[in-house]
């Protein structure tokens, strides 16, 4: 499986409960999350922008994927503005068919773009790892079955190395009838 592929298995409309626990404040968080995952229109301003902005070529992309959300999180009061929804621009580029970069528009640990790198095992697991300005987060995604996928991530300090926070997350894709 490539990186086009793993997405293109990726697409449709996901249902995800996700534990989070942070190490460095010994706390524990339930989020759940609706994610929607979708091959970009090639006349999507939004993704020209993106591409003619960080000066991506591009004949160097074959497709490129919108991910938004939408997530409750026990953190977050109902009354209170924050992260609970959002979207992201995805570029991946294969530099082989296991490995490459991708482009974010929107990091998964910092609400920054982000160039990943990535490699995708034997078993079709994608593995991201991400350095962000203080942290960096090495993400796990893998298929247990068509609809449901598997999501495990570590974030670590930069400085120090010390484990912040880890996270797993059951995604149930939601099947029309």
């Amino acid at each position: 499986m490539n990186i086009e592929e793993f997405f293109l298995k990726s697409v449709g409309e996901w249902n995800s409960m996700r534990s989070g626990h942070s190490l460095a404040f010994q706390d524990f968080e339930e989020i759940r999350s609706k994610i929607k995952i979708f091959p970009s229109k090639r006349n999507d301003l939004r993704v020209i922008k993106f591409l003619k902005d960080n000066s991506i070529n591009t004949n160097a992309v074959n497709k490129t994927f919108l991910i938004n959300w939408e997530a409750k999180s026990e953190w977050i009061e109902e009354d209170q503005e924050g992260n609970s929804f959002g979207e992201s621009i995805l570029v991946p580029i294969e530099i082989s068919k296991k490995e490459g970069k991708i482009i974010r528009s929107f990091g998964y640990t910092e609400a920054v773009k982000v160039v990943s790198l990535y490699k995708i095992l034997d078993d079709g697991t994608l593995i991201i790892y991400s350095d962000y300005s203080h942290t960096c987060t090495e993400e796990r995604i893998w298929f247990v079955s068509n609809n449901l996928r598997s999501r495990s991530s570590v974030t670590r300090s930069i400085d120090s190395l010390a484990i912040l926070q880890t996270s797993y997350a059951s995604e149930i894709r939601v099947l029309k009838k």
